[in-house]
């Protein structure tokens, strides 16, 4: 399938409780992932834990990996691979009999020691389930050490094509590693190949490295690192430029891309000016976007997201756009516009599970379907696993979409305490980080100048426990907790004086 091509460029802005990634196309924000410290992913993360309790009533055990709770290994998740690395005797390998799950008794103790990897995140009060079957995911492919077959996606059709990387991969790769061939390998040259074999090889050495000679519990690989992530999914041939606000960060990226694809190096930048990143590129104002729920289209037409436990609704209204020639010829622009700007927000947001589009009735079965290749195509850049399906007889479009992360509302926003969780509220560390960035602007103009901030008791409080964020400015500002001002609200003034000075560096 040709791909589309757009201008895209990455921005990457860097500050020490958190960093933002923002990928845009044609200008035009698509995707942003945000890594803070107390929300790190731990999917795919690999461990060496201590079993704590071993349940062979349920067939399971519970690991001590280091989180908040103790993580969940079920026997039919558990891979012989690794458990003889810490016996001392050399033991036959017990064979497992995947119908016997009380056989878990058998083959882990309490205060054993343990190679597992994070298979699902922790959700609620259940704490992270675990597997034995150790990988290493790469942009072309997966290791899997320990193993010795190579496997194909079965989204690579030629059979021609996976023969050539089958017998490329054969020519160099080492039987104690197994290898999946992901999609993006299509068309690859060997050089290519090879490379990230290697790199993906030395990755495991220093993995292994660090499970025989570290203690348990302890993280011996983050998968979800944002300079991993960036380099295996984000960052390819198809990105014009890679721009980073940090010189530290800019060099670890180089220094793995010079591992992984040293051909890419010339397109990252370091980004030098003085104002934000972020602001430099119209983002945060975008950003702010993504809280509302109607979102309006360059005819004047508009769409309504609402998100529900069960599903994700979008409503397609044409507003104030009435047209110019037939009312047909009007929905079918309206149409057009939604699919491709609810493709854009479905990214954005990462909306997933069970999306329903509501799409104003339409009864030319062309025009119909003009609007499903738009959608198709606005999501065929998606990096998650996404399936439209045609209208149904009530003019509705289903849409299944793989999660790929915690949503973008979900990562900037917390229950609103006044709703009863029918609501949310911009959190607190978003808030300190929209007061840090409003005096990064104002910097120039404000040197000198004495401030008052008045802020919710509730930030105020955020802000005294989290000084460190605003402390080149704790000579300058006095912070008033004030109860009239709303949670996601803060107000600067001038002093002596008391102009209100927010807006201007807003």
């Amino acid at each position: 399938m040709k791909k589309d091509k757009f201008h895209t460029e990455i921005v990457v802005n860097v500050h020490p409780m958190e960093k933002r990634v923002a990928v845009l196309e044609d200008s035009k924000l698509v995707e942003l992932f945000v890594e803070r410290k107390d929300k790190q992913n731990v999917v795919g993360n690999i461990y060496k834990g201590i079993v704590k309790d071993v349940l062979p009533g349920m067939g399971a055990a519970f690991i001590e990996i280091g989180l908040e709770r103790t993580a969940f290994l079920h026997y039919s998740d558990i891979v012989l691979d690794f458990l003889d690395i810490f016996e001392s005797d050399n033991k036959q390998r017990p064979r497992l009999n995947p119908k016997d799950s009380s056989q878990i008794g058998n083959l882990l103790k309490s205060g054993q020691e343990i190679v597992v990897q994070v298979h699902k995140g922790p959700l609620g009060s259940k704490g992270a389930r675990l597997t034995g079957q150790i990988s290493i995911p790469g942009k072309y492919l997966v290791l899997f050490p320990n193993k010795n077959k190579i496997a194909i996606s079965r989204k690579i059709y030629s059979q021609g094509e996976r023969g050539r990387i089958r017998n490329i991969l054969s020519s160099f790769k080492d039987q104690n590693f197994g290898l999946i061939v992901r999609t993006e390998a299509e068309g690859c040259e060997e050089d290519e190949l090879r490379a990230e074999y290697k790199a993906l090889t030395k990755t495991w050495k220093l993995i292994d490295k660090q499970i025989k000679h570290l203690k348990g519990p302890v993280c011996v690989f983050e998968e979800n690192a944002l300079e991993n992530y960036l380099i295996r999914d984000l960052f390819g041939e198809n990105v014009d430029r890679l721009i980073i606000d940090n010189k530290a960060f800019a060099k670890n990226i180089i220094r793995h891309l010079e591992d992984f694809s040293p051909e890419l190096i010339p397109a990252v930048e370091f980004y030098k000016e003085d104002s934000p990143i972020f602001d430099a590129w119209g983002i945060e104002k975008k950003i702010d976007s993504v809280f509302h729920s109607r979102i309006y289209l360059p005819s004047g037409g508009n769409i309504k997201i609402e998100q529900t436990e069960a599903l994700v609704a979008i409503d397609i209204n044409t507003g104030s756009f009435t047209g110019k020639t037939n009312y047909e010829e009007t929905i079918k622009k309206t149409n057009i516009e939604a699919a491709a700007e609810s493709a854009r927000q479905i990214r954005l947001r990462d909306l997933s599970g069970v999306i329903i589009i509501d799409f104003i009735d339409m009864v030319n079965e062309q025009n119909k379907q003009e609007v499903l290749d738009t959608l198709r195509k606005g999501l065929r850049r998606d990096r998650a696993k996404n399936k439209v399906y045609n209208f149904t007889e009530l003019g509705l479009v289903e849409v299944t979409r793989k999660r790929m992360r915690s949503t973008l509302i979900a990562n900037f926003s917390v229950n609103c305490p006044t709703c009863h969780g029918t609501g949310r509220v911009i959190s607190n560390d978003t808030l300190l980080m929209r007061i840090h960035r409003w005096l990064s602007r104002a910097d120039y103009f404000i040197k000198n100048t004495r401030l008052r901030l008045k802020v919710h008791p509730e930030l105020a409080e955020h802000i005294d426990k989290n000084s460190g964020v605003l402390n080149a400015y704790k000579d300058q500002i006095d912070i008033q907790a004030d109860p009239e001002i709303r949670l996601e609200q803060f107000r600067f003034f001038k002093l002596p004086g008391g102009e209100d000075i927010t807006s201007k560096f807003n």
